[in-house]
């Protein structure tokens, strides 16, 4: 217990942690009491699920977690990855490990960067009305529904610009009126974009045939013969940019 003293200040006595306030959550449907200030993911792990799907990165970088939920008073569905989307009082959630969808498959060498390729491969872009709703649903904050446009008119260097960040979580072709597959219609563009529109880059010729000449052999074999503690220490105390 608290002192009169500590109790006084909000303190707590030496040797003892804060507990932390809890907020109550909707799971999948059941109700669970979770700390306040956890993530969706350490949420659910800390209700005693065990995550074997839907848990890469946990850091916000891979898509793999793309949950939907709803607040209290509130009838918008609201989408999120579960590994930086903090748990609010109240909130009901449910993970999408996976988005069902069709992807395109194709061989980039016969492709040509412009609309043709898009009416081709991904004709359910035309579909698009606008919304935005795809847009609205990016954990990423990405104006998908631009780059769509972009696919619309052809233009690879927007679609390449505007979806650079997406992680591929699907959750904008999860909330699509018109079930167009968003985050692959921007890994087409990116693709294209580089394939065909990029400029050389002559120092990156350089480095690759520097790495067939075997430049870096004896670095690799010395690296590869390290035990585990040693990479350790290196690996920290390497250069690291500001």
């Amino acid at each position: 217990m608290k002192s009169a003293k500590a109790e006084a200040h909000g303190q707590t006595p030496a040797g003892h942690e804060p507990q932390p306030r809890m907020v109550t959550v909707l799971i999948m449907g059941k109700r669970h009491t979770v700390p306040e200030h956890a993530t969706i993911m350490r949420a659910i792990e800390y209700a005693g699920h065990q995550i074997i799907r839907g848990a890469g990165c946990r850091e916000g970088f891979c898509g793999a977690c793309g949950t939907i939920y709803r607040l209290p008073g509130d009838y918008k569905i609201h989408t999120g990855l579960a590994c930086t989307t903090l748990v609010k009082e109240g909130m009901s959630l449910t993970q999408v490990p996976a988005v069902p969808m069709e992807k395109a498959i194709y061989d980039l060498e016969k492709l040509t960067p412009d609309v043709t390729t898009i009416q081709q491969l991904y004709p359910v872009v035309f579909r698009c009305v606008a919304c935005n709703t795809c847009s609205k649903a990016c954990p990423q904050g990405l104006k998908t529904m631009d780059y769509i446009q972009a696919a619309m008119r052809g233009d690879i260097a927007m679609i390449m610009d505007l979806s650079f960040d997406c992680v591929a979580c699907g959750l904008c072709a999860l909330r699509c009126p018109a079930e167009i597959v968003q985050h692959k219609v921007g890994i087409l563009g990116r693709r294209l974009y580089g394939r065909y529109l990029s400029k050389h880059s002559q120092h990156l010729d350089d480095r690759i045939d520097e790495m067939h000449a075997g430049k870096f052999d004896a670095e690799y074999a010395t690296l590869m013969s390290m035990a585990k503690d040693e990479l350790s220490k290196l690996y920290y105390a390497r250069d690291i940019e500001a």
